[in-house]
């Protein structure tokens, strides 16, 4: 891999250019990296207080009545974004799509279930539980084959 850094007073902004014959998981990782600096925070509603949130620290994101919530150790928080939105702003290393109404934060799954329908139940650390969607299955199988790849 060729990098290039051009350092000029006379740059308004900075701009990252990525010249690639493909997309390979290194640099997928590197845009989740770029992607991961511009979303270095959220703010969630609980009640009348307004908390930020580091993405770090979600275990899962779901709708529920029109909203977005957000579920910590702290507790749920109500977000502005919309899941598709979110989607494309956390890192898909770390971020993945359970269902339609579903994201879940990787490093906060502990075990998966098959059931006999072709979905899964994906049980969190925290105890909770959500449900794969058939269409979804190969996403979630897709991102942990690529998670274990870069602990090698």
């Amino acid at each position: 891999m060729k990098v290039s850094l051009d350092i000029d007073s006379d740059h308004e902004q900075t701009k990252v250019t990525i010249h690639c014959r493909e997309i390979d998981e290194d640099i997928k990782e590197i845009l989740d990296f770029l992607k991961g600096r511009e979303t270095e925070f959220l703010v969630g509603r609980n009640g009348d207080m307004q908390h930020i949130l580091k993405p770090a620290s979600i275990h899962y994101f779901h709708t529920a009545e029109e909203s977005v919530i957000a579920v910590t150790d702290e507790g749920a928080f109500k977000l502005k974004e919309k899941l598709y939105e979110l989607e494309k702003m956390l890192p898909a290393s770390r971020f993945v799509r359970l269902s339609k109404s579903v994201i879940a934060n990787l490093h906060e799954l502990s075990r998966f279930e098959a059931s006999f329908n072709g979905t899964l139940c994906v049980y969190f650390k925290s105890g909770a539980k959500e449900y794969v969607s058939r269409h979804y299955v190969s996403h979630i199988k897709e991102a942990l084959n690529l998670n274990r790849g870069k602990n090698k």
